[in-house]
């Protein structure tokens, strides 16, 4: 394949622009935010995020390079078809629960990042145990993704991989690092308008080459292979609906999107830019489907790619810009590829960003440094965005299962971090120690089920397990789903028996070793009072804490039931009245 000149150039004129729009939104927004809550600005702007904006920003963090080369995969394969492509409706629906039941209570009582109620419930040590699969999801994530983007840009433009890699990253990085949220979010604006139209220009010119066949007729009949529209057999519903429930739920749970649903304006915007996501991912997987569909309906013998067809290269994972290099113009095939760039860009930035932002408030600050100055957490964010844009792209460049290490982060964030957000947004009395037990459970339930894209053996066989060509262990029975539900009732049934065996005097107060229950004037729970600022919050949505003795009452309550913890008095009576 020849070093395409034209290729490279419409690369660099995108990269360029799209940096550029990341710069401009960062001098724009300089000012946002007050003196001494620029860190804050960084992470979730000034909370005025609006509907247009947002719901670009949030649509394209789902809409990356993975769910368009996935979709597109998944429907091509003809042991899968569009029945396994489950991503566009599983997501989707996963904006609509985290719109319906989470964005509210999140953006309501003011927190800054999704760890903070578990820090603020659980305590600083809990939070600090959540942030490492949620740290694991996006820096594999990021990772896998821009390893996909290395891949579709060499298959088009014939660069090298490596440096197509680690040039995508530095642009990603340089304009998440001067802007933060705001430059993420305008140029998420330009990606998914670039993604849209470079998908669906591509497209009619795939469909009208000479060796495509009726995608019409491909979808119900064998052709060139099995019918692009799939089927699922009775011994794969369980693997399948383990996969839908990991999507919907596990899509609930990350930083990315609840970084969205924290900067936007008001509660009612945050679950107004949920739903409007939910029809944009839908929207923009529908280019991706048709040219999976397009694979399958074409006779790869009349191209120039020939024989044997990309399946039996073990090259079905790069079916779009293969469509888009064979099937396509040149200068359309070009467009496309800015198109895969920028859904990669515009999910990896969201990944390093939301990672930055954990660490530096979740780690750093509330965990070791709650005294730490502004600037001071601007520079930790700066310092992590450029350290996990340098990871992700180290992970890319070096790890050969990065993929199969996000199926397993992932995985984690379905079955440790979903359970644990239940309860702690909606179980009233859950605490550190039914967390720990649940956290606990679930990871190994989950690891002892196995992971054969690490080649990881599972130690425990469920029903329905069957080894595979490669000699792997398959497990059909639905064990991620179950970890999940194992994971919830632990907590749960651990919290309360903890609350019981304290409160009933069977355990002296000294064991409660984590101020969870009996410790109510603990260090670690007067932390809790000062999470989040009181002009965030509503009053009386938050978890009662308790006060802090040497503080003014204006700035140690955070909620009226906190004074059922304290000894009337004259003075106190008068502030609960008023």
């Amino acid at each position: 394949m020849a070093f395409h000149v034209e290729g490279l150039v419409a690369i660099v004129v995108f990269y360029l622009a799209i940096l550029a729009v990341g710069i401009w939104a960062a001098w724009k927004t300089k000012n946002t935010g007050s003196e001494g809550d620029r860190s804050e600005a960084i992470i979730v702007g000034g909370r005025d995020i609006g509907l247009l904006v947002g719901g670009f920003t949030m649509t394209a963090t789902w809409v990356g390079g993975g769910y368009i080369n996935g979709t597109a995969e998944a429907v091509y394969v003809p042991d899968y078809g569009l029945a396994w492509a489950q991503a566009p409706i599983g997501y989707s629906l996963s904006l609509i629960l985290g719109g319906l039941f989470f964005a509210k209570p999140m953006r309501s009582k003011g927190y800054v990042t999704m760890l903070d109620p578990f820090q603020q419930i659980y305590g600083k040590r809990m939070g600090g145990l959540l942030f490492i699969p949620a740290l694991m999801g996006e820096m594999f994530w990021a990772a896998a993704i821009f390893s996909a983007l290395g891949a579709t840009i060499s298959v088009i433009i014939d660069i090298n991989v490596n440096i197509s890699v680690i040039i995508s990253a530095l642009i990603a990085t340089m304009y998440t690092l001067v802007g933060g949220v705001y430059s993420v979010a305008y140029t998420d604006v330009v990606q998914l308008f670039c993604i849209f139209l470079g998908l669906w220009i591509s497209v009619p010119f795939a469909m009208s080459h000479p060796a495509v066949t009726d995608i019409g007729l491909t979808a119900v009949h064998h052709v060139y292979q099995a019918p692009w529209l799939g089927s699922i057999n009775s011994l794969d519903i369980y693997t399948w609906l383990d996969n839908f429930f990991l999507l919907t739920l596990g899509g609930i749970p990350w930083q990315a999107y609840f970084q969205r649903v924290l900067s936007s304006s008001s509660a009612t915007y945050a679950q107004v830019l949920s739903f409007l996501a939910a029809f944009g991912c839908l929207v923009m997987a529908i280019p991706a489907v048709l040219i999976g569909a397009i694979g399958a309906s074409t006779a790869w013998n009349q191209t120039e790619y020939g024989v044997p067809d990309p399946k039996s290269k073990k090259e079905a994972d790069m079916i779009l810009p293969i469509v888009l290099q064979y099937l396509c113009p040149v200068y359309v095939s070009f467009f496309g590829l800015g198109a895969v760039s920028a859904a990669v860009m515009s999910s990896a930035d969201s990944s390093i960003l939301s990672a930055s932002s954990m660490f530096a408030r979740n780690i750093y600050q509330l965990s070791f440094r709650q005294n730490a100055s502004d600037r001071e957490i601007v520079w930790v964010m700066r310092i992590t965005v450029l350290l996990f844009g340098a990871s992700a792209t180290a992970m890319a460049l070096l790890a050969s299962s990065v993929y199969g290490l996000w199926y397993l982060s992932s995985d984690l964030v379905y079955i440790i971090i979903f359970p644990q957000l239940l309860c702690v947004l909606f179980i009233k009395g859950t605490n550190t120690y039914g967390a720990i037990a649940g956290y606990l459970f679930g990871l190994v339930l989950r690891i002892t089920g196995g992971e054969p894209y690490l080649y990881l053996q599972p130690l425990i066989f469920y029903p329905g397990w069957y080894q595979d060509d490669n000699n792997l262990y398959i497990q059909r029975f639905p064990f991620k789903t179950l970890a999940m539900l194992t994971s919830f009732f632990t907590n749960v049934i651990v919290s309360y028996l903890a609350k019981y065996l304290f409160e009933s005097g069977t355990l002296p107060p000294k064991l409660d070793f984590l101020d969870a229950v009996v410790a109510r004037y603990s260090r670690e729970h007067m932390d809790k009072a000062t999470l989040v600022k009181s002009d965030n919050i509503v009053l009386n949505e938050l978890a009662p804490v308790n006060p802090r003795h040497s503080l003014t009452l204006s700035s140690t309550f955070t909620n009226k039931e906190a004074f059922n913890y304290v000894d009337s008095s004259p003075e106190l009576s008068n502030t609960e009245d008023n």
